[in-house]
């Protein structure tokens, strides 16, 4: 054996093995030296064994390697064959396949949106996808790019502004043809809208990418026996898309008090698609909901000033001046109560508004539009949201979290915009929404108030002729698909 060692490795002098085989050698006659007093306090047979493991080591290292070979030069070649006999334009064919493929998209030329080609030259765009904690300096040292590339593409105009405000999942295609050319940059923050930045001169020309997806229509119908959040996941019901279900119908459904088992729901909504792949959910086109025998209708409908809005067949609002839960998922734990015993102090103090115990990181909507007059720490409500609404009204928010983005003094928010989270800061025994209603400065019960105050703006007179037209095609096809969902369920079931 020692003999047929000595052989091989005369095989492989003057390669890059030898050497390292010399040096291992070297560095265990070292080992064995300096540490022979430690060795020599283990047991006889642990010794024997890590020496035959050692020799097994030595004999594999000397044995050839797989389908890879050594040249003269000591470099391990490597074949990438998907065949023994595979032509070259098979194996570039392979390459090509693994490189970045751009399909189709639309660049919007000024008002009109015109077809551009397919990119050549796939093969010199590399792809990078936007992680948490990326940086675009960082991303450009990545491909190749020096910060002088990086400076002439972010002052080439305004629209390079979206390269400082990048976020997780947006996708940056880089065409570098030659070594440190930065020929052209495919921006998308989805995968329907983005910019195209082309070498021109010396700077970079900008245009807006809008792809245009395919859009279907789908419709879903549950039955409540739970909440409505798990009816929906039943039927495979996206969660934003009942959310916002359960938002449409906020102004007339209070869905933690409201609901009973039975009540049931249908739903008509767009799922959109880019080159026969799904790539997300669309708007909710028209929805109905029978909570107690009482059933609830609402269709989408976009205004003469392109504001989009969700009214029942007679053209009044499904919006209520304020919402009635500023939260989508929860449970009531303390009610509005005047003479409430405080859970900590243990003394009769007045609970001047709803608690609301959610998980923390709930989102929290503003139950109306209005403008936030605080969003920092105040005593005892922690992190607190304070807005202002039109009418001497005033919603608190209290025990937050945190503040979700651009949420600070003097913001202006919508109903149902998004203003922090819940959690449980301040005075809170565990993680929920403090949230107090306000009525030129009086403290009202959020629960009962509601349902003294006006609707929101209905669709007037002069604009009912529009809603009819937009609307009746729609309204129709819904209740054609409702009557034949109930000619089903009242179908006698086979014996």
């Amino acid at each position: 054996m020692l003999i047929a060692i000595i052989s091989r490795f005369r095989e492989l002098q003057g390669t890059l093995a030898a050497v390292l085989f010399m040096e291992l050698i070297d560095l265990v006659r070292q080992f064995v030296l300096k540490h022979y007093r430690v060795v020599s306090h283990y047991p006889r047979h642990h010794l024997i064994i890590a020496g035959g493991l050692s020799f097994l080591f030595l004999i594999l290292l000397l044995l050839p390697g797989g389908e890879g070979n050594v040249d003269g030069s000591g470099r391990t070649q490597i074949s990438i064959s998907t065949s023994p006999q595979a032509p070259v334009e098979t194996l570039q064919a392979n390459q090509a396949s693994n490189a970045l493929v751009l399909s189709d998209f639309v660049v919007e030329a000024g008002s009109e949106a015109v077809a551009a080609p397919v990119l050549a030259d796939v093969t010199v765009w590399q792809n990078i996808e936007v992680e948490s904690g990326d940086s675009l300096s960082a991303i450009f040292t990545k491909v190749g790019l020096s910060n002088q590339d990086l400076f002439r593409v972010l002052n080439s105009s305004d629209e390079a502004k979206v390269l400082n405000l990048l976020y997780p999942g947006y996708q940056l295609d880089f065409r570098i043809p030659d070594q440190g050319q930065l020929e052209q940059l495919r921006v998308l923050k989805t995968p329907l809208e983005g910019y195209l930045f082309t070498l021109n001169e010396n700077s970079y020309k900008v245009e807006p990418i809008l792809n245009r997806p395919q859009i279907s229509q789908t419709f879903k119908v549950g039955t409540i026996a739970d909440s409505l959040f798990m009816a929906g996941k039943r039927e495979q019901i996206p969660a934003n898309t009942i959310m916002e279900m359960a938002n449409i119908f906020g102004g007339v459904i209070d869905f933690i008090l409201d609901p009973r088992t039975g009540d049931d729901f249908s739903i008509l909504y767009e799922e959109k698609y880019l080159d026969g792949e799904f790539i997300g959910n669309g708007e909710i086109l028209a929805t109905q909901y029978t909570n107690q025998g009482k059933t609830y209708i609402a269709v989408r409908y976009l205004d003469a000033e392109g504001e989009v809005g969700y009214y029942n067949p007679d053209g009044e609002s499904m919006r209520k001046a304020f919402l009635r839960s500023p939260l989508d998922v929860f449970r009531i734990s303390s009610n509005f109560n005047p003479n409430r015993r405080h859970p900590i102090l243990n003394t009769i103090r007045a609970h001047k508004g709803t608690d609301y115990a959610a998980n923390r990181g709930t989102p929290i909507r503003a139950t109306s539009e209005g403008r936030v007059t605080r969003a920092s720490r105040y005593g005892s409500f922690g992190n607190l949201v304070t807005i202002q609404h039109a009418g001497g009204f005033e919603t608190k928010y209290a025990h937050l979290s945190k503040y979700a983005n651009g949420i600070k003094k003097g913001t202006r928010v919508r109903q149902g915009d998004i203003i922090g989270y819940v959690g449980s800061t301040g005075g809170a025994t565990g993680p929920h929404l403090h949230y107090e209603f306000l009525v030129g400065g009086v403290h009202q019960n959020p629960r009962t108030i509601l349902d003294k105050l006006p609707k929101a703006k209905s669709i007037e007179g002069a604009e009912m002729d529009n809603f009819r037209t937009q609307t009746a095609s729609l309204m129709q096809h819904f209740v054609e698909l409702n009557g034949t969902r109930l000619s089903i369920l009242n179908q006698p079931s086979a014996d």
